[in-house]
């Protein structure tokens, strides 16, 4: 590895010293340098954090590129490879039976989370790895804990770049470049890709091309790095995305009947009785909606990393702002809904973070970190409603209006230390002490122990085995801040009055795994784990804006099994992944005004599937490298996530397969030098899957996986 990166980094510079002979051993001695320091302190960097005893999957650049739509792809289909990973509509993961959790880190530095529906911010462009970690989480991770996804950047050591366009069905277009330098310590890595298609988010039907379903989505990203000397360097990171959504329709539909709060349900073609009014208006095509949302967010990040004797540490700044419009039809989206909502949030994020490693002695390695983060919600809407009495009968066409600015700010504080025993060559101990402080729409903490075990009883075999306490603070830029006495007497009031507030989730969380080499290139693994949660959070899309507010069960259960192989050997790469999993809650004790009161009385005394559970998932691929030319082929499975059936969330949707494909072919003829073609079919066999239907606890619509679509792509090296 460390040959082809000096090579990767000493050849742009072949014709300068061919012409430059006197200075050719100074610049391969200088570029060698600047190579051998970086990669030193990326394993610096990689050693202040442990990851021992927790359950960690690797995609590589290699495995990103390989894989069908390479590049291409949002970030949530290539977490999709690893084990236990569910998807669901708007882009959502869930990752061992928990709605969203997610961490996301560069470089090991937290980022902010931001209040994006649909948006992918990070896109696969700007890594050299991703890692999925997960399972009983050392105390160097906290806060979001359902896993962490880590994203080591490229770094620019390699000179030149690529320029890239791909298209195809749905009208899609995505052009893109990438472009990357050294130059006496100091590197750079920059990407940027513009796409636009007829498929932005899920069909809510399951046509092929949704009707008005428009999306275009800008993205840039770069990463600089100054070494300053062999042991210090400062790195930066700054990052950008702006996307625009059309919310798709259905066709063929007319405003429903009043059922006493909203506009819903198909209107009786005989009568017309209970259709909405609007200035007179009561009818409006379903496929003439209007509705349309923007998602913002910038992001950035400095570090400084410095290596000493036995003493490294990391000191980070990070920054994040995001925000969210969305414009409904103000005529179409009263008669079906009975609101029409101007809403937009808006959430500023940032914050320090300190972490050290000190190596004592060949037996301990203790590390320890501090972090504190600032972040200001705001939000205005401006909501069209019609009244109603106290039957729900509405009493005039005329729409009012009601308007709410909200702003709250919140501060979250951290800190933890750990020590890395090595009581033997084949055993090792890591335990510590987290400590969290949530000061928000209420203010807890908690001290949370952690430990972890690993043994290597044999060549090849790797048991751990692990218990963490955590605390989950409620997603501050989700927390719902509504008046329900606003919106009292008119067409949206809610279902109750009660809105106690979200609380941070509690948790004892176990796990035990075994992995093992079976055969050279070929390893399979095993892994289960349960936990058990006070106030679980969970999230749910509640009125018109496609924004998830948050909410708790007062108590939650989560536990399953995961199997895994990996296979590397010669030109040929494979995987497969098959989960087993439960996810149950009960008691719902915050935002309850949003749900319905006689789902509220059962949940109180049941428990219940959540509406992200999923019992099978599995994911499986290949890629195959004969001379120039790449085959890869994928696949996921799911059971179905849960609708409604007897009991809320007492039934579940079918399973469905889809698999994909792909070939890449890399040109070197003449012109054609380091050019690379491709051809990509997802879902190859056309497969109609759904993957909501509208029903079930916090679920607000239906929405189908995409159907197949053949895009091909060109990309040239420079």
């Amino acid at each position: 590895m460390r040959r082809a990166l000096l090579l990767a980094a000493v050849s742009p510079l072949v014709f300068y010293l061919q012409i430059n002979p006197a200075h050719a051993a100074d610049d391969a001695t200088s570029v060698s340098e600047v190579v051998v320091t970086a990669q030193k302190l990326d394993a610096v960097r990689t050693g202040i954090q442990t990851q021992t005893g927790a359950s960690t999957y690797v995609i590589g650049r290699e495995a990103i590129q390989a894989a069908p739509g390479g590049a291409d792809v949002g970030l949530n289909t290539v977490i999709l490879q690893a084990p236990s990973v569910v998807q669901d509509s708007f882009g959502q993961l869930h990752v061992r039976g928990e709605h969203n959790g997610l961490q996301f880190r560069l470089n090991g530095v937290i980022l902010p989370e931001g209040i994006s529906a649909f948006g992918q911010t990070l896109n696969p462009r700007l890594a050299d790895k991703v890692q999925l970690i997960t399972g009983a989480l050392p105390a160097t991770y906290g806060l979001r804990t359902a896993g962490v996804i880590d994203i080591t950047t490229r770094d620019g050591l390699e000179n030149g770049g690529e320029i890239s366009l791909s298209g195809g069905t749905h009208n899609t277009l995505h052009p893109s470049i990438e472009a990357q330098g050294s130059h006496e310590g100091f590197n750079v890595f920059a990407t940027a890709d513009w796409q636009t298609s007829d498929l932005g988010i899920e069909s809510p039907d399951g046509r092929s091309t949704p009707l008005h379903d428009r999306t275009r989505q800008t993205h840039a990203f770069a990463y600089m790095e100054q070494i300053l000397n062999p042991d210090t360097r400062i790195t930066g990171i700054l990052g950008s995305s702006t996307e625009t959504f059309e919310i798709p329709n259905k066709s063929g539909l007319q405003p429903g009947s009043l059922d006493g709060v909203n506009g819903l349900g198909p209107i009786d073609p005989s009568t017309g009785n209970g259709v909405l009014r609007v200035n007179g208006q009561s009818a409006f095509a379903s496929e003439n909606l209007n509705e349309n949302q923007r998602e913002i967010t910038h992001y950035g990040v400095v570090s400084l990393l410095h290596s000493g004797t036995d003493f490294d540490f990391q000191l980070s700044a990070f920054g994040r702002f995001s925000s969210l419009t969305f414009r409904p039809d103000p005529v179409g989206d009263l008669l079906y809904d009975g609101i029409a909502q101007n809403a937009y949030k808006r959430d500023v994020a940032g914050g320090l973070q300190f972490e050290g490693v000190y190596h004592l002695g060949d037996s301990h390695t203790l590390r320890g970190g501090l972090s504190a983060q600032i972040d200001r919600s705001t939000g205005n809407t401006t909501s069209r409603v019609l009244p109603v009495d106290g039957a729900g009968n509405q009493t005039s066409d005329v729409p009012l209006s009601v308007t709410e600015t909200t702003a709250k700010t919140a501060h979250t504080y951290s800190g933890y230390i750990q020590d890395e025993w090595k009581l033997g060559d084949s055993l090792t101990l890591n335990y510590g002490l987290r400590y969290d402080r949530f000061e928000g729409y209420v203010t807890e903490d908690q001290l949370s122990p952690r430990i972890n075990l690993v043994w290597k009883p044999l060549d090849g075999t790797t048991v751990h085995a692990g218990y963490s306490r955590y605390f989950s603070p409620p997603p501050f830029e989700l927390a719902s801040s509504t008046t329900i006495a606003a919106f009292a007497g008119t067409t949206a009031q809610a279902p109750g009055t009660v809105n106690d507030p979200p609380k941070a989730e509690r948790a004892n969380y176990y796990d035990l795994g075994v992995s093992q080499k079976v055969l050279p290139g070929l390893t399979l693994g095993i892994d289960a784990y349960y936990k058990q949660s006070k106030n679980m959070i969970d999230e749910g899309q509640f009125g018109a804006p496609i924004i998830l507010a948050v909410f708790n069960y007062r108590q939650g259960e989560q536990g399953g099994v995961e199997f895994s192989a990996n296979y590397v050997r010669g030109h040929f790469t494979g995987y497969a992944n098959l989960a087993i999993a439960r996810a149950m809650g009960k008691d719902i004790v915050s935002g309850q005004f949003n749900f319905d009161p006689a789902d509220l009385a059962y949940i109180q005394d049941h428990w219940i599937h959540v509406d992200h559970d999923q019992k099978y998932t599995g994911s499986a691929g290949a890629s195959y490298r004969l001379g120039r030319t790449t085959f890869t082929t994928d696949l996921i499975y799911g059971s179905g996530l849960r609708a409604d059936g007897a009991t809320p969330n007492g039934d579940h949707l079918d399973a469905y397969v889809v698999a994909n494909a792909g070939v890449a072919q890399n040109l070197d003829l003449g012109a054609f030098k380091d050019l690379t073609v491709r051809v990509d079919v997802i879902n190859v066999f056309d497969k109609v899957y759904e993957i909501r239907d509208g029903s079930g606890i916090g679920v607000g619509a239906s929405q189908y996986g995409a159907r197949r679509g053949v895009f091909v792509g060109v990309s040239k090296k420079f």
